[in-house]
């Protein structure tokens, strides 16, 4: 039987470094990103206008993606935005081509 990959993961708002971030844990990263860019997971995300993913983890245990989650939410914002810089430093939005049609993606 194949393991469930656990995701965690920063969204932001889409006002760089000044927004709002968040961290939260999935086991379908795609599925839970699209839900934040419709606004269809409801409370802190939507309300704050949180759907650009900047950074994620993935994990085979569910109880070491939450370990880490819980870990991440403990950080201060500076150790938080070091992090998401040391990888992207640019702040793209990881999850933007995952949605584009196929004849909008570029090769």
């Amino acid at each position: 039987m194949e393991q469930r990959r656990q995701h965690i993961y920063f969204v932001s708002s889409s006002v760089v470094f000044n927004g709002t971030l968040y961290v939260g844990v999935s086991s379908d990263l795609r599925f839970r990103v699209r839900q934040h860019k419709d606004h269809t997971f409801r409370g802190f995300t939507a309300t704050y206008d949180v759907d650009r993913l900047l950074y994620y983890e993935t994990f085979g245990e569910i109880a070491n993606a939450i370990k880490r989650e819980k870990q991440m939410k403990g950080w201060r914002r500076e150790k938080k935005i070091a992090l998401i810089e040391k990888l992207n430093s640019q702040w793209k939005d990881l999850s933007r081509e995952w949605y584009l049609k196929p004849e909008a993606m570029s090769f």
